[in-house]
Order: C-alpha cells, then structure tokens, then sequence
C-alpha cells in the first residue's frame, strides 16, 4: 500500500520536534509529478521561473542535491515540480541512512507518531504514520536497512451480540489479534508478512536482519522467514537452550544470533553466552567459551547483549558488581565487549559516577535536600539499555525527560563518549525504551 501525498503533522506535538513527512512512494504507478497537490500546483509555475536553481543543468542539479543530508533531501521534495521528479527513490538510496534512535512504545502517541532522535544533529523528530498505515495501533520492534517492524493490531473478529456484556473479560479483548508488518516509514510503503499466532506477539522477540530475513523467538522455539526462499511461509526451530534466551542480537556481521543464558540456580543467576549462525537455526545454538575469560559474567548484574559497531562486536552491558555478594550493590554502569574476530573481551565503556548517580536516586535527594536513600539491593535493575550498532542508551524511572547515551569509538581505548539527551518526550512511566533505526531508501518492503 502507498500513500500518494504528503500528510501535514499529526496535531498534538510540541512545535520543537521536527516532523519527517512520508514522501510519495518511488515505486506507484501513478507519479507525484504528475498529479500535484492543487495547494502547489500554482506555486511551482509561478516560483520556478524566479528561482535560479531552476536554471542549472539536470546533471549539476543533482551533484547539488548529492550533496544534502537525507533529512534535508526529503523535506525538499514537496518544495517543488523539479525537486520531486529529481529526488526519486533511486536517487535518494544514494545518499547516506539517517541514523536515528527511534523511541518504543505500545501505544504512540499523537495519533501514529513515533518520536525518534537524531544524535548527529541533537534534536527529536517525529514519524507520522498515518499517512500511509491504516492500523492506528502499532508497536515497533526491531529494523534493519531502512525496513522498520511493527506489531500492528487488526481488527478482532465480531461478537455476537448475547456475548456483547462480557466482551471485555474474553480473551480476545484482553489479546487483540495482532500481525507483523514491515514498512519503510520515508517512502510511506508497508506490508504484512504472513500471519502468526497471538502468542508470538506477546511473548517473542523480533530480530531483522540484512534481505528482509526476520526472526522471532521464544523460550522454546524460532520462527525465521526469508522473503528470498519463496515460500512465503515462517519456518520452525526448536531452541535447544538451558533457558529462556535473554536479549537476542543479530551480529549482521557475523550472520550469527547471540543470546545470554541462566544456567544458574534459583537463588543466584549464572549467565553464559550462546550463539547460532543464521544458516543453522535447527540444531545450530552452542556455549561460547573460553578459558581465558576468567569470570567475565560474574562482575555484572543483569547483564543485556547489543550489537557493536560493524555488527562484528558484541557489546555487554549490566551493572558492576561491588562485590561478589548475593545482594551486593552496583557501583556504576560496565560496558564490556566482545571481538568476535580475535574472541577476547575488553572494557569498552563504564559510566561516569555523576552520572550513575542520577539513575540511583542520588542527584535527586540531594537536589531536595534530603537524606540520601540507602542503595538499593536490586542494583541498577532500574536502569533500561537499548539501542545497538555501537551506540547505548539509558533510561530509568529517575532520570526523567532525559537519557544517558553512550557512543562508542573505533579505536577502543578511550572508554567511549558519555553524555546527555535532553528533551525526551514523555510516555508518562518516564522509562524508555527504544533501538537504533537507518532511515532510508535502500530497501522496500
């Protein structure tokens, strides 16, 4: 489905976000330039003529436009005739992605409007979705080149009417049936993959790699589907794991799926890292060890996988442990990383104590002029880790409207860049959660 116009900002924002309008799709039938808006249609043979970019030849036009961000790039398109029939799909997957952090949430606010952050430029925009999505209810998920994946509600089948009373208490009002669908939110295109049960919805993970291959796993199996095999139908994997798989990465890099495991007991967890190549999803999951690594996942509470950089890296991320008691606190935040080349880890990151401190509850007590709470025996089990391909974000319930956000560097040895985000639109909890999206035109779906 393709949206043939640019829909104006969905109300309801403040007027600080910048809005990233989904464009006419590359691929319609029916070309923008030849139906333009009636809003614009005056405008472009009034303002051509006066306007001296017109005046250049196509080929130095488009080494100009070459030269813009692909954020400017699409909001240039609906300034005129010319700019629309030169800024076309296959002109615009030249440029570079825009990577951005795009913010999950349930249920978006603004009437389909995701907020995302663009760290290059430091400020928040907005990706209506209406435009071009007929589901109002919608839940990201996970991306991969420039495709973005959605929970989507569909319409539940109708009740009869002798049933109508207790409709709210029936399963399918506590479970709306849902779908995944897959869409590029620039080019305002979107599809549905083929249909899965409930139960995937609520309980999978999403992972999407490179040629649209999407994952979804659960505590006992994965579904994995591939548009390049043809038979439009998801595949089954039994999972052949110690437990319930912990923060599941795609290292694209590698064509590999890491996981963390509890191989512990009930009173203490004991984690350990697995992995399975994307070719061997059946029978392929095996502990990744090594002597060498000593205790390198007992000095961190918690701990979550993203990926590095490159997607030939893992990061870890979890609390450091201030001792190796049962109940011991979290001094700061380690991130520790795995080269997937060599198989040696280092320290790749470890939050500043300020920093830290803000997630504790710490900066706020003092800030009141109240006594300083005791800490907590939970450690940094408050503090949420999202994000991916070497960039790390932290929320917590006590640092609000704001995130911490961790860069890392290609060298290795400078323990990475630290700083703020201001200006986090709110959900309300005040805890955020989100991943690292390639806005683009690289790939349709």
């Amino acid at each position: 489905m393709r949206n043939d116009e640019n829909a104006p900002p969905p109300p309801g924002f403040p007027s600080r976000y910048t809005t990233l309008v989904p464009s006419p799709s590359p691929i319609s039938s029916s070309s923008s330039a030849s139906h333009p808006p009636a809003a614009m249609a005056g405008s472009d043979d009034d303002e051509a003529a006066a306007a001296p970019i017109h005046c250049l030849p196509p080929d130095a036009l488009r080494n100009v436009l070459l030269r813009l961000p692909l954020r400017d790039a699409v909001a240039c398109r609906p300034v005129s005739r010319l700019f629309r029939e030169t800024l076309t799909g296959p002109f615009l997957a030249l440029l570079p992605a825009l990577r951005l952090l795009l913010l999950r949430h349930p249920r978006p606010e603004g009437g389909g409007c995701l907020h995302a952050f663009d760290p290059d430029r430091r400020c928040w925009l907005r990706l209506p979705f209406t435009a071009f999505l007929p589901h109002q209810a919608f839940s990201p998920v996970a991306s991969s080149a420039s495709l973005l994946y959605l929970w989507i509600e569909t319409s539940p089948a109708p009740l009869p009417s002798s049933s109508s009373s207790s409709s709210s208490s029936s399963p399918a009002a506590a479970h709306p049936p849902k779908a995944l669908a897959v869409c590029n939110p620039l080019a305002g295109t979107y599809r549905l993959l083929p249909p899965l049960g409930s139960a995937w919805a609520r309980h999978g993970t999403v992972l999407a790699g490179p040629g649209g291959v999407v994952l979804v796993l659960t505590e006992l199996a994965a579904l994995s589907y591939s548009p390049s095999e043809g038979s439009g139908k998801w595949m089954k994997h039994p999972l052949s794991l110690p437990s319930k798989p912990r923060s599941p990465i795609l290292a694209a890099g590698a064509r590999a799926v890491f996981a963390l495991c509890d191989v512990g007991t009930p009173w203490r967890s004991q984690w350990k890292l697995f992995s399975c190549p994307l070719a061997r999803l059946t029978g392929g999951w095996a502990p990744v060890e090594r002597a060498s690594w000593g205790d390198v996942f007992e000095i961190l509470k918690r701990p979550r996988l993203l990926a590095g950089a490159g997607g030939r890296r893992v990061l870890m991320i979890g609390g450091l442990r201030s001792s190796f008691a049962l109940d011991a606190p979290c001094s700061t935040v380690l991130i520790l990383r795995l080269d997937l080349a060599t198989m040696e880890w280092d320290e790749a990151g470890r939050m500043p104590p300020n920093m830290y401190r803000c997630f504790t509850g710490l900066c706020e007590a003092a800030a009141q002029g109240s006594a300083m709470p005791a800490p907590v025996a939970g450690g940094n089990n408050k503090v949420k880790v999202f994000g991916g391909d070497g960039k790390v974000w932290f929320g917590g319930k006590r640092v609000r409207g704001k995130l911490a956000m961790w860069e890392e560097d290609d060298v290795g040895s400078s323990g990475g860049k630290w700083d703020w985000v201001d200006g986090v639109p709110g959900y309300g909890d005040g805890v955020y959660r989100g991943f690292v999206f390639d806005g683009g035109f690289t790939a349709m779906p």
